[in-house]
């Protein structure tokens, strides 16, 4: 009987996500790390200081390895279970190995060297001197003059990092998992959107309450990010936002999964490698491989401080202001549970204010209730309510209610009390957020983005997969989308990562350079019913903060796959593009 074959071990166009399992890890990196390592001992045996010598090996070592683990990290990231967890476990000291080994190779560090002293270094062009100068760089960060018992030690604290990392953020996602709220009710959950209200019971029918629904409950509350930025910001239960906010920040710091001993033990590692390394602290070597210096970056903490203080305070002011006006028992001690919840209160009493026209009326100021009558665009007359204690034209209004004006005015406060900038969300359905997306994309940089569901595998229904096409409609990069939340198997957070990065070295006809590919990861509300994803503003801005990420690595045009895209950049350069993006969807 033939062996079973490998995914993992395969040669693909696009990585075989749908019949990749925890199994398949431990033989693949088994193989995998043999191949390399006899790879790696031809490289040393045969190195020459020349591009054809040095760095064209390296870079298929570096990307072979690079994209196996990248698949299997990813998977860990969206598609969590006890096996894939103990299947990487097994097979990352090995691989934690082989890096040092590869980081470490005095014959590779000799000819990268060689070539920055030759007297071809002008020659070279400015991709192929910055590889040069980041592997030098590297490589000493890497421990490569370090001798005997210093190397030895420096690659036990390197091995126990890793081990440390992962566990760390296993001990996050079980510990978000672990918390659930059930509310049965309605009186405990009031000020909730629809949204809201429709997710808690969804996840109320995953949890066996069959009759759930999100008029009746039962509701259940997770730490997801959906769920918690909900109670954060509407739940009128104070004891309500206290408990979640506090199982949030709380998250991984007792029982089971607590990583308070491993933080400190992390920072104890990390100190340690530094001094081997010949610094000071830690902060020293992460600045090695980044623009700014320990004291510029001091510097920025300190000038963002300064110029936001006094903003700061006056925030704080209107938040407590406005929680008198409205009587609520925290207005003098507001606390970290609360300035989301009167945050959201106050920008929806300046979105009213500022955002409606309005003619004063006569009676204003002199009545227990103030009038302001409305003509918006078609003769549509409204009215605007408040009480005496937070008059019109002060800093600190309270709420202000929009309704009908022949309305009761009792009725029609309690109707619209709740408008929030929750309403804004069928506007910012997923659909028409991807479409305005890919037309801005076309508009700033003549490319366009077109669905290819089916040509790659994904890793579940939900993910999208994108073609980037350029002027002419030759694809150039694609990339997958995964965009819901989770709770049960994907870490939170959002973020941009590389399947493969664009290089001449590995082109498939000798001609043309691979094509980039990404995925963007993100956790937002997922579609209810027959009702896609409604996106707050805060999901829109995400969506366009990791498509900033994802344009910069698909639309280089760069063939050195070793600073090609996001690869090589300086760290604290990488979220240019990101915020680039994001400042879009303030544009008018």
């Amino acid at each position: 009987m033939a062996a079973e074959r490998n995914p993992l071990l395969e040669d693909f166009v696009f990585p075989p996500f749908d019949v990749i399992e925890p199994k398949h890890i431990r033989p693949a990196f088994r193989s995998l790390l043999a191949k390399l390592e006899s790879d790696l001992v031809e490289l040393e045996t045969t190195v020459e200081p020349t591009w054809p010598k040095l760095v064209e090996p390296l870079e298929k070592i570096i990307d072979r390895l690079s994209v196996v683990w990248g698949i299997v990290n990813h998977l860990n990231s969206v598609k969590d279970s006890p096996e894939l967890r103990s299947a990487i476990e097994e097979v990352q000291p090995a691989k934690v190995e082989f890096q040092l080994r590869l980081g470490q190779s005095k014959p590779i560090y000799n000819a990268f060297r060689a070539i920055r002293e030759s007297s071809d270094w002008e020659a070279l062009n400015d991709a192929r001197k910055r590889i040069v100068e980041a592997q030098i760089k590297e490589a000493v960060l890497n421990g490569v003059s370090l001798e005997d018992n210093k190397r030895e030690y420096f690659n036990e604290i390197q091995q126990e990092l890793e081990k440390l990392s992962q566990k760390f953020e296993e001990n996050i996602l079980d510990s978000t998992k672990q918390f659930e709220k059930l509310i049965t009710d309605k009186k405990d959950i009031e000020g909730l959107p629809a949204t809201a209200l429709a997710m808690a019971a969804e996840m109320a029918l995953s949890k066996g309450h069959k009759d759930a629904t999100a008029e009746n409950g039962p509701w259940v509350l997770t730490l997801d990010a959906p769920s918690y930025r909900s109670v954060m910001q509407h739940a009128r239960n104070r004891s309500l936002r206290e408990e979640v906010y506090r199982s949030y920040v709380a998250r991984a710091s007792s029982g089971d999964h607590n990583n308070t001993p491993i933080i400190a033990r992390i920072l104890k590692l990390k100190l340690e490698k530094a001094k081997l390394l010949g610094y000071n602290n830690y902060a020293e070597v992460s600045m090695e491989m980044k623009m700014a210096t320990i004291n510029k970056a001091e510097e920025l903490i300190e000038d963002l401080r300064s110029a936001s203080w006094n903003a700061a305070i006056q925030d704080m002011e209107d938040l407590e202001n406005l929680a008198k006006a409205q009587d609520a028992i925290e207005a003098n001690d507001l606390k970290q549970w609360d300035i989301n919840f009167w945050g959201e209160r106050l920008r929806e009493l300046k979105y009213d204010i500022n955002e409606i026209p309005y003619l004063w009326s006569s009676s204003a100021q002199k009545t227990d209730f103030i009038l302001i009558l409305h003509d918006l665009d078609g003769g549509n007359h409204f009215l605007i309510f408040a009480t005496k204690k937070s008059p019109f034209g002060q800093a600190n209004y309270g709420y202000w209610y929009l309704l009908l004006a022949e309305e009761d005015a009792l009725t029609a406060a309690r109707k619209t009390s709740s408008f929030q900038i929750e309403e804004l969300r069928p506007f910012f359905s997923l659909p028409k957020v991807i479409n305005g997306l890919f037309n801005l994309a076309k508009m700033l940089f003549e490319i366009d983005v077109e669905p290819a569901d089916g040509l790659a595998p994904v890793w579940n229904n939900d993910v999208k997969f994108y073609c980037v096409k350029d002027s002419l409609g030759i694809p150039i990069a694609y990339f997958y989308f995964d965009p819901y939340a989770r709770p049960s198997e994907k870490r939170g957070g959002a973020w941009m990562d590389v399947v493969f990065g664009r290089g001449s070295t590995f082109s498939c006809d000798g001609a043309s350079p691979r094509l980039p590919i990404a995925h963007i990861v993100c956790n937002q509300t997922p579609p209810m019913g027959d009702k896609p994803s409604l996106m707050t503003f805060r999901e829109v801005e995400t969506v366009f903060h990791e498509f900033g990420h994802a344009l910069q690595h698909m639309l280089t045009k760069q063939d050195e796959s070793l600073v090609s895209g996001s690869r090589g950049i300086e760290w604290d350069a990488v979220e240019l593009a990101s915020q680039f993006m994001e400042n879009w969807c303030y544009q008018r």
